[in-house]
Formats: structure tokens, C-alpha cells, sequence
């Protein structure tokens, strides 16, 4: 059924958030994957292709390159969008400060989805903080639905107001699901046009200054924006006391106000616009009530813009968790606490056991992480953020910092045991999709200050973790291929080699090369690629089952060392099976074993 007959979808909010980019006339988006933000570029191109709309849709090296392209399209007059994660902003932090200064032509929106928990992030900063450092406006959307509408009204507030707009989605937004009203796209039939004005588009720092009393004004006007202002839900109530919610905090109040019986006992205010929060409305809250509480993830922001501390209770007062998500049961029991209610009875969860996460059956990392540890057992192993940390699991990763890190970090053990006059094997990890982000910068400056280690790129051909999103090294329709050892050697390492590690012998053996090699000359690199089995790209190959002979001792070596989900210790028999069902047949465990007590079977 095409789109234009459906009145309605069931939509992520991901997806609903696209919607609402493609429906405002976004005709240039750029991104890097991140969860909870991933699935936004992907969804950008599906509404793109389905309503035949022309634009530009790319999944950028890094955050960095991606706001810099989608902002270079506003100064051109079109409407452009980047979304990242809330780490992810931070990589892009330099050319968003930057940008609130200059300002823009055509609407520019900068969605950070945030974490709060965290589920899947090293942090769970909140991004409307940033959004105050760079002193931008930013939107809360606290379901689907209001991710799709403050999409068109935050083009609409950058375009007015010649600024950047932040919408600041959280997890439970951006993975809940809705029915959403489909409307009509927006062509707006722009041409890109830029207007050379040095003064402003490459302002030295004597006018920067200027640019930001600029800036100052327009937060002004800003924080008396009528669409933006805040939205009392029951405006009808007259009481002392009122409720303030803003992103999925507002959606569990206003269920939660039902459920316990306080719509007509206390105000409830919804916050759309938390930075800059609106001068009037704070002004009234502190005119009409005694006692106010603030709900909001993650940091006390609005609370911090109400001036009277003795009224409001929040995180600052330590009555709100200052970390963590405000699920509905934290909400229930703030509100009922508030309202002087029976605070509701927490029926403690037991926790249940269960497998730790941990690397897919026949994943190549598994194998390189054996055989890191098999070539360097006494070595320090730095990595970096991909799924295969998880390679924790199997004593293959030492530190976790950020992207990129694990390269600067391998430098920084080396130069540290160096100048204290010790050696020792460092050997870092970093995936294919995040040397592209980040990995060359710290790798030239590895090989530039002496430093020696190997570096093991974990080149699965593909953004795993986020989805299979492509690489650089997929190149474009409109673009070429760029290949991993190209830049290696352009990097001025003198040791690069390509080697599959699901060959674990021979994968070993290349590793302990590249270990003399770094302990006498410098920077080697092993490229371990092998593609990764849940690529749907991916042609999946028949091999043959390995099967467990009566030769198993029951040593659990392959259990406790090479943690492969498919093999399963039978404490009866005191020795290990194969479950055929998530067998992928990469045969490494052969390999593992080291009395040969794994085999394959005869029939495929």
C-alpha cells in the first residue's frame, strides 16, 4: 500500500522522528550510528526513497564530520538535520560551539539522543547541558508522536531565530513504539544559495565577541517563544503545589496523575523547551505556588533556571534520584511522596540468573582475542567501543575509554613503561568502523613519537554493533572504497598484514611476528578481517558441524577460555556438547582444543 492512502503507522520513535525531519522539508542529513540514535538516518532514507524526496542522506566518518556537513547545507539556505548519541556529541562539541555563534540560514537541528541509565553508552550525560555550553535552544519530546512534532517546530525556531536546535530524545522515546499520523512532506523547492560574508561566516575573535552578544539576545527572545512555552494540563485547578515534567518523566505523570487521583488536586506542567526554560513561566510558578517539583532526566536543568530553591524540590534538593532513569515506579512513588499520599509499596525484583552477554556464535573477534592472549600472555590489551568489548569476557580487553582510545592508550603504556625502564607486549584493539572515527589521528601519532605496540584492527566489514550500518570502506554510490592498509601505510607504519583469525594457527603465529617486530621497530598493525556472521549482507557459507568425540577430558578450557555460546558443559558426563542449533560451524574450537577431542562431523 503506498504511504500517501495510510492515515496511520506504527512507528519507533526513531522512526517517527525521521518522519517528522522529512515531513519539515530536511533535504540534507548526515549521522554516525550510536544507540538509542541508529536507527534515525536509517529511517531518514526509508521515508526519503518512499516519498521520492530529494536529498542527501550519508553516514559520516564521525559526529564531527557529520554536523559539519549538515551545517554547511543550512548556511546554504536548506534545512538540514545530524543526529548522534550524547557521547557522540562530544566528538561533535567543537563545530556545534562554534555554530551558535555564527548562527544559520536554513534551519539547522542537532538531535543528541541521550541514555539515561546508562543501557548502552559509557555515560549518561545529558545532553541539554551541552546545549547550555553552546547556548542553544533544545526540545524534550517525551513519546513518539512529540518527536515527530518538534522536529517541524524546531526548524521553524532555528529559521526564526537564526540558531541551531538541539532535540534531545532519550532511549525510552527513541525505542518506544506509537501509532503516528502520517502528513504530507514539505517541499519547499530551495536552492542552495550561499552568501559570502566573511565577517560573519570566518569572524575573527575580535568580531566572535560581537556574535555572541548577539547570541545572548537572541536566548532572550527565545525564552518568550510562544510555540515553545511550557503547557499546563490542567490549567483549570487552582492549587499551591504543581508538578513540572519534561521528556518521558511528563508521559509517566500525566498516566500516573489518573492513576493516583491528582488531576484535580495539583497543576501539572509539561517543559518542551527545557534551555532556555521561559522567563514568564518561571516568574508564574514562583508567583503561584509553595511548593514545586521538577521532574526530568538526568541533571537538575530546569530545576537550576527556577531561582527559589526554598520552593522547588528536584535533584539539587536530593529528593529526585540524581542518577539513573526515572522509570514510572521512581515517578509513582516522587509524586505520591509529594502529594502526601501512601507511598506505593516497591515489591522487590529477584534477580535471575543467566548467560553474561557475550561475543555470537562463530563471531571472528572470539578467535582474535584467543589468540591475543595466546601470543601475548602477559601483555596489557587496551580497547576500545564496539561489541567486541565484550572481548572482557574472554581477558582480551584491559581498559575502555572512548572511541579511538585504545590506540592513544597503547601509546601511553608504552611511553610510561619506557620511561621507567620496563617492557612489556601492549596489544590494543580497535573495530574497522572506529579507526575511521577515530583511530588515525592517535595511530600517526603513535608511529610519529616511537612508540611501540601492535594494533589489531577488528575489520568485520561493518558498523556491528549499531546495526550493520557500512564503513568507509564500503565507499558510496557516488563515492570509491577506502581501504583500511592504505591508510595504515599512509599512517607510516612499517608492519601491516591481513590475516583471517577464524585460521587461528596461522592467526597466531602473524601475531607473534607482529609482537617482534613492535618490541624492536616500532607500530605493527595485524588487520583481522573477517566478516561478521549477522550481516545480512553477508553470504552466509555451509560448513560442516563440529561434533565432540570421546576424547573430551572435560577441562573446560573451551567453556572458560574461549566462551563460545555454542558449546555447553554436561555436568553429568562431565564433558562438553556441541547445540547445533547456534552453531555457526567456524570451526576455531578444533583448533582449541588441545586434546583434538573436537571433530567434524562427516555429513555437512
Amino acid at each position: 500500500m503506498a504511504i500517501e492512502k495510510l492515515q496511520k503507522r506504527l512507528l519507533q520513535g526513531n522512526e517517527a522522528l525521521a518522519r517528522g525531519l522529512v515531513e519539515s522539508g530536511c533535504v540534507v542529513a548526515a549521522s554516525y550510528p550510536g544507540t538509542p540514535a541508529s536507527e534515525i538516518l536509517g529511517s531518514v532514507k526509508s521515508w526519503q526513497q518512499a516519498e521520492a524526496v530529494e536529498m542527501h542522506v550519508e553516514w559520516a566518518v564521525n559526529e564531527k564530520v557529520a554536523l559539519e556537513i549538515a551545517y554547511t547545507a543550512s548556511q546554504t539556505g536548506l534545512r538540514a538535520a545530524t543526529a548522534m548519541k550524547q557521547v557522540g556529541l562530544n566528538v561533535a562539541s567543537d563545530p556545534l560551539m562554534s555554530a551558535a555563534y555564527l548562527g544559520v540560514v536554513g534551519g539547522f537541528v542537532v538531535v543528541s539522543a541521550d541514555d539515561p541509565g546508562p543501557h548502552s553508552s559509557q555515560t549518561e550525560q545529558d545532553s541539554r547541558l551541552m546545549a547550555m555550553l553552546a547556548k542553544i535552544p533544545v526540545l524534550d519530546p517525551g513519546s513518539p508522536e512529540e518527536a515527530r512534532e518538534l522536529a517541524g517546530v524546531a526548524f521553524e525556531l532555528s529559521e526564526r531565530f537564526r540558531i541551531p536546535v538541539m532535540i534531545r530524545p532519550t532511549t525510552r522515546v527513541c525505542h518506544a513504539c506509537q501509532d503516528i499520523e502520517l502528513r504530507p512532506v514539505t517541499r519547499l523547492e530551495r536552492t542552495a544559495s550561499f552568501k559570502k560574508d566573511p565577517s560573519r561566516w570566518a569572524a575573527t575573535p575580535k568580531f566572535r565577541y560581537q556574535l555572541h552578544l548577539e547570541l545572548n539576545g537572541k536566548l532572550a527572545e527565545i525564552a518568550a517563544y510562544g510555540p515553545t512555552a511550557p503547557r499546563c494540563l490542567n490549567p483549570e485547578v487552582k492549587s499551591r503545589r504543581a508538578v513540572v515534567a519534561s521528556g518521558p518523566a511528563a508521559s509517566y505523570a500525566k498516566e500516573l496523575f489518573a492513576d493516583l487521583q491528582l488531576w484535580d488536586k495539583m497543576n501539572l506542567h509539561q517543559v518542551i523547551q527545557p534551555y532556555p526554560l521561559h522567563s514568564s513561566f518561571v516568574d508564574s510558578l514562583l508567583a503561584e505556588y509553595d511548593e514545586i517539583l521538577v521532574l526530568e532526566e538526568t541533571v537538575g536543568v530546569i530545576e537550576m533556571q527556577i531561582r527559589d530553591r526554598h520552593k522547588v524540590k528536584g535533584k539539587l534538593s536530593g529528593m529526585v534520584p540524581e542518577a539513573g532513569e526515572l522509570l514510572p515506579e521512581v515517578v509513582e512513588r516522587l509524586l505520591a511522596e509529594f502529594a502526601g499520599l501512601t507511598v506505593p509499596v516497591q515489591v522487590a525484583v529477584q534477580a535471575q540468573g543467566g548467560r553474561r552477554p557475550t561475543l555470537c556464535p562463530g563471531c571472528p573477534h572470539r578467535a582474535s582475542f584467543y589468540a591475543i592472549k595466546r601470543a601475548a600472555p602477559a601483555g596489557i590489551y587496551p580497547s576500545d567501543i564496539g561489541c567486541y568489548t565484550l572481548g572482557i569476557n574472554l581477558g582480551g580487553v584491559d581498559t575502555v575509554l572512548c572511541m579511538g582510545a585504545s590506540i592513544s592508550q597503547a601509546a601511553g603504556f608504552y611511553q610510561s613503561y619506557r620511561v621507567t625502564g620496563q617492557r612489556k607486549d601492549i596489544v590494543a584493539t580497535v573495530g574497522d568502523s572506529t579507526f575511521f572515527h577515530a583511530g588515525i589521528p592517535p595511530l600517526i601519532d603513535a608511529v610519529a613519537q616511537g612508540a611501540r605496540f601492535v594494533l589489531v584492527i577488528l575489520d568485520n566489514v561493518t558498523t556491528a554493533m549499531t546495526g550493520n550500518q557500512p564503513t568507509p570502506a564500503h565507499g558510496s554510490p557516488a563515492g570509491r572504497a577506502v581501504h583500511i592498509e592504505s591508510i595504515v601505510q599512509g599512517c607510516g607504519v612499517g608492519f601491516v598484514e591481513t590475516a583471517d583469525p577464524l585460521q587461528l594457527p596461522a592467526f597466531t603465529a602473524l601475531l607473534k611476528k607482529a609482537l617482534a617486530y613492535s618490541r624492536e621497530q616500532g607500530v605493527a598493525v595485524v588487520i583481522a578481517k573477517s566478516p561478521c556472521l549477522v550481516d545480512r549482507a553477508v553470504p552466509k557459507q555451509k560448513r560442516r558441524q563440529p561434533t565432540v568425540s570421546s576424547a573430551c577430558t572435560g577441562c573446560r578450557v573451551c567453556i572458560d577460555q574461549f566462551e563460545c555460546p555454542a558449546l555447553r558443559f554436561e555436568p553429568d558426563g562431565k564433558r562438553v556438547t556441541v547445540d547445533p542449533m547456534i552453531c555457526s560451524g567456524c570451526g576455531v574450537c578444533l583448533d582449541v582444543c588441545a586434546f583434538k577431542a573436537i571433530v567434524r562431523e562427516e555429513i555437512p
